[in-house]
């Protein structure tokens, strides 16, 4: 029997959307979820135990040679507004580069972006339409003098999800701490809880940290609309897995230390990459991995990860690795609880 999208359903109070980020990071809630039940926890209707803690407790969790995988990557002030030669106001969204000056972008409203169509973003920086894919997105070319991130730091600003509302103070707060290689149209959230000082300690008793990279396209905040979802076609994202990271996670695995995914986005590129025995090889290319049950992870044994969003491919993937059951067990417990849900919200994680 084939799963639908309204099974992955639940019931989210609009007021348990956090609006702006904990401060300091590491002090927002965690739900600790032990599938198997520990002694410590309250046990679940649907097996397992959950324990309601700190972010900075997952200290207590983690134990000497356990690795756990970021995606270092930075998100681009992919934002911007753009003009017509009439005077049209556009907003312009950055998705995902193709070469130096290529782009696929996301422009609101879509009429005024015909194909040919010329839009001014300022003096330094201009584009132009050059195709429309199927999905309504547009292949724009740039047009610029100098280093386009440079110009970007000045002309875009964050791209924040559309159930933010608020303005964010301080735009560093939707990045990771270990951020480096810009791409991403939207923050690897549930790396943001983490606080330099807290990786240091987690280092200092024994713990890997291997760094991965996927570029988060905005495919990750878009509904399922498909009712059977095995019909659903996921967006394509750029990964990046070193030698070096490869190196960390293939010993671990062949001396049966954990595997620790640090976001939905670790894990897809973690499982994109891993052989049948959880094995990684170093390479790069484009990823469209949809994880849902009854999925057998081939490499990922723990996570650590925000709460999604109803009906989201990103909450079929957390069903796949604890059971569709447990998983709306869990979300049902954390409304309860009142935790904080989505990109700035509280933080869970699953061993």
């Amino acid at each position: 029997m084939s799963m639908r999208t309204d099974d992955f359903d639940y019931n989210l109070p609009e007021e348990l959307i956090a609006q702006a980020p904990a401060d300091p990071r590491d002090s927002c809630r965690l739900l600790v979820v032990d599938r198997k039940g520990s002694e410590a926890g309250t046990p679940l209707e649907h097996g397992g135990t959950v324990e309601h803690r700190i972010f900075r407790d997952i200290k207590e969790y983690l134990k000497p040679g356990d690795v756990l995988v970021v995606n270092n990557t930075k998100v681009l002030p992919a934002r911007m507004y753009a003009y017509t030669k009439n005077g049209g106001k556009v907003e312009v969204l950055l998705l995902k580069r193709r070469d130096l000056t290529e782009w696929e972008v996301l422009v609101k409203p879509g009429k005024k972006a015909k194909v040919g169509t010329e839009l001014v973003v300022s003096e330094e920086l201009s584009l132009t339409v050059k195709d429309r894919t199927e999905t309504g997105e547009r292949i724009v070319d740039f047009h610029f003098d100098g280093v386009f991130e440079d110009i970007l730091s000045r002309v875009g600003s964050m791209p924040l999800p559309p159930y933010i509302h608020e303005k964010l103070k301080d735009k560093d707060r939707y990045q990771t701490v270990y951020c480096k290689t810009d791409g991403s149209a939207a923050a690897p959230t549930a790396g943001l809880h983490f606080t330099r000082e807290l990786l240091e300690e987690i280092k200092g008793m024994g713990v890997q940290v291997a760094e991965v990279l996927l570029h988060v396209g905005l495919g990750t905040f878009r509904p399922v609309k498909e009712e059977d979802l095995t019909h659903h076609v996921m967006h394509s994202e750029y990964y990046c897995v070193s030698e070096e990271a490869a190196e960390i996670v293939n010993a671990a695995k062949r001396e049966g230390r954990r595997v620790i995914a640090v976001g939905t986005t670790s894990v897809r590129t973690l499982e994109t990459v891993a052989d049948e025995n959880g094995f990684l090889r170093p390479c790069n290319g484009d990823t469209s991995i949809f994880i849902y049950p009854p999925y057998k992870f081939k490499c990922v044994d723990a996570l650590i990860t925000n709460f999604h969003l109803p009906e989201s491919t990103l909450i079929m993937l957390i069903s796949a690795l604890m059971g569709r059951e447990q998983c709306l067990a869990v979300y049902k417990e954390a409304v309860e609880k009142r935790y904080r849900f989505f990109s700035f919200g509280d933080a869970m994680f699953i061993e």
